[in-house]
């Protein structure tokens, strides 16, 4: 048996694995609290938001393009920033997903609750934790294919969603005129209703939103032909992303007040199926719900198990144990180290209650953030070496609105969880250890 990844994923799997990382909870249930935040103009900051990460995202190809044999994040970053950030970025980008991934297996299970109210929330968990292993433990095909199809539905969804609320508008139109419909979008407070503070603040739930989508660049070692199908998930991706966030927002904040969606406890979602009187809306949308969450779960243990396998495979020791591949030639010990986490989450919160997850949570946007910024610096070393312009200065102006957004969370971010994270950093950081050897530019 050949003892390494299989690359058995194709274009239209990386596409779709990009669009379900991005398209996820955040959109269906966070939408709300985004509009919340900043009134109408949060549609000012979602395409805020997806103009930086197209920049990160088409930097993240080209740092694909320039690297023969790179796996994962710190392969890919390693010529461009050293060895000690690309080992700081894939223990970031492990941590995030472990982060993520019992956040929102609980999340998960207190949806599933309101059909089961008396069913326990760790049966939920337990639940998702066995299937998720099964999933990713099988073969890199089947997980594609289960994220492909979960990708599918939500964007079948939005796009209904995007129909309806497209109707329900040319049906004000022709009630009470133009004007008058398009007005509603400036009622109680104007376009921006809590000034410039709540737009960027809004940032920190739009970055969050958003991120998930460089999660393509760990399919590197598992895609057919990465330099072919990366890219080119990247380009396909991009316009759809915006328009899956832009489009539905502003065409809700056109049917409703914008106070209106942000006091409402259901999904906006909810509301626009409502008006359309369409049966079991709030089930069908609590369904979707938990359809995305168990997706970004699925797509969490995938992430965390593959950068896992690339930390520890030259190891000696322990940890090289978590790098044994099964007969599928999927790193079978890293994704059930990984999964293992969800069972460790349901019991930290059975003895911890919330508290810890809002510590978890709270840090993730750090994370997120953490994780472009560093693509974009590696991006513009790129761009310096190649000596072109264009490059350089999109890929120094993201820089600098990730680090205008980061000092935006660093200010309403409480403190403790600013401490939390920092303490994980430094933690991360300082157990680096220089290897003899650079597993990274060996074949996977």
């Amino acid at each position: 048996m050949e003892n390494k990844l299989q690359k058995q994923m194709t274009s239209r799997h990386i596409m779709m694995l990009a669009l379900g990382g991005a398209i996820g909870a955040g959109l269906f249930k966070g939408s709300g609290e985004a509009i919340g935040i900043a009134g109408p103009s949060v549609i000012l900051a979602f395409l805020l938001g997806g103009l930086v990460l197209f920049i990160v995202m088409n930097g993240l190809g080209r740092l694909v393009l320039s690297r023969d044999n790179a796996h994962g994040l710190s392969g890919i970053i390693k010529p461009f920033l050293g060895e000690r950030t690309a080992d700081f970025i894939d223990w970031l980008y492990w941590s995030l997903w472990m982060v993520n991934i019992i956040a929102e297996a609980v999340a998960a299970a207190s949806f599933m609750q309101l059909w089961f109210p008396n069913v326990p929330s760790w049966v939920f968990v337990l639940a998702l934790a066995f299937l998720t292993t099964l999933i990713n433990l099988y073969s890199v095909r089947l997980f594609a294919e289960t994220e492909y199809w979960l990708a599918f539905i939500k964007i079948a969804v939005i796009i209904i969603l995007i129909i309806f609320s497209a109707y329900l508008v040319g049906h004000e139109i022709f009630k009470i005129g133009f004007l008058d419909t398009f007005a509603r979008m400036n009622s109680h407070g104007g376009f921006a209703p809590h000034g410039l503070k709540g737009l960027v603040n809004s940032l920190l739930v739009v970055i969050y939103s958003y991120g998930g989508s460089e999660l393509i660049a760990i399919t590197v070692s598992e895609a057919e032909d990465p330099k072919t199908a990366i890219p080119k998930a990247i380009k396909g991706v991009m316009g759809r992303i915006i328009a899956f966030y832009i489009v539905p927002m502003t065409l809700l904040l056109i049917i409703y007040r914008w106070d209106a969606l942000a006091a409402t406890t259901a999904s906006p979602f909810v509301m626009v199926f409502q008006k359309m009187h369409i049966p079991f809306a709030t089930d069908i949308v609590n369904f979707v719900i938990v359809l995305a969450l168990f997706s970004s779960i699925n797509s969490g243990v995938y992430a965390s198990s593959r950068t896992l396998y690339f930390r520890v495979r030259e190891n000696t020791g322990f940890t090289s144990k978590l790098a044994v591949l099964n007969k599928h030639q999927v790193p079978q010990r890293a994704v059930l180290f990984c999964t293992g986490t969800l069972y460790l989450g349901v019991v930290l919160s059975y003895f911890l209650g919330n508290q810890l997850f809002n510590y978890l949570v709270g840090s993730l946007s750090y994370s997120v953030l953490l994780t472009w910024l560093l693509i974009s610096v590696a991006a513009f070393v790129l761009a310096l070496r190649k000596g072109k312009n264009s490059e350089r200065f999109f890929s120094g102006l993201v820089i600098l609105v990730l680090g205008l957004i980061f000092i935006g969370i660093l200010m309403n971010n409480p403190i403790g969880v600013t401490i939390f994270t920092a303490g994980l950093y430094l933690v991360i950081f300082f157990s680096y250890r220089k290897k003899q050897t650079d597993p990274l530019t060996e074949q996977a």
